[in-house]
């Protein structure tokens, strides 16, 4: 499955390296599903970093980034653009991919290093076109331990064999047995 990439603008009061509290606006990057899961999964990690829960989301919008290889060590998410070359048979031409990477780590021949490491799968010729270092502070990828399961749910495999839906666990549409129940008396389930 392909993961989707949400890049996500939040504003919070950050101590800076000389002690002072000041106010930053930072770009982190998380995969998600919908726009709402995106919202929800940066508010959850936020509420993780940031000191006293204060915080805004201002921002949160698809990333073109294809995929993220992060690695153990590095100091700074570099983006990398690249040109994937093919072949348009129908016109007989060379045709352009243009795709985006993030990827971990200390300086730029670190990162081309990295990547040439990581695309080494691919069959066709790319042409690195451009190397910066990215905006995005942090990346937070699916974890499903992180899932989050509302109040009031119970994940299937930890429901029994009862049905969930029904209040009592017992269908009202399925057929009625001769035992009396609970709520009548013995008289009342003779007459019936």
């Amino acid at each position: 499955m392909m993961q989707t990439w949400f890049e996500c603008k939040a504003k919070y009061m950050k101590v800076s390296e000389s002690g002072k509290e000041q106010m930053v606006t930072e770009n982190f990057l998380l995969d998600a599903v919908s726009f709402t899961d995106a919202e929800a999964r940066i508010i959850w990690q936020l509420q993780q970093l940031v000191r006293k829960n204060e915080f805004s989301v201002v921002d949160i919008k698809k990333s073109k980034i294809a995929e993220v290889f992060s690695f153990d060590d590095g100091e700074w998410w570099f983006k990398v653009t690249i040109n994937l070359v093919t072949i348009d048979e129908e016109a007989g031409r060379e045709k352009k991919l243009r795709t985006y990477y993030l990827i971990m780590a200390d300086d730029i021949n670190e990162a081309l290093k990295r990547l040439d490491e990581s695309l080494s799968y691919l069959v066709i010729p790319y042409v690195v076109t451009a190397i910066a270092v990215s905006t995005i502070v942090d990346v937070f990828p699916y974890e499903p331990a992180e899932a989050l399961i509302p109040k009031g749910f119970v994940p299937v495999e930890e429901t029994k064999d009862e049905n969930p839906i029904f209040t009592d666990g017992v269908s009202p549409f399925e057929e009625e047995s001769a035992e009396p129940t609970e709520n009548t008396t013995p008289d009342e389930s003779e007459d019936e």
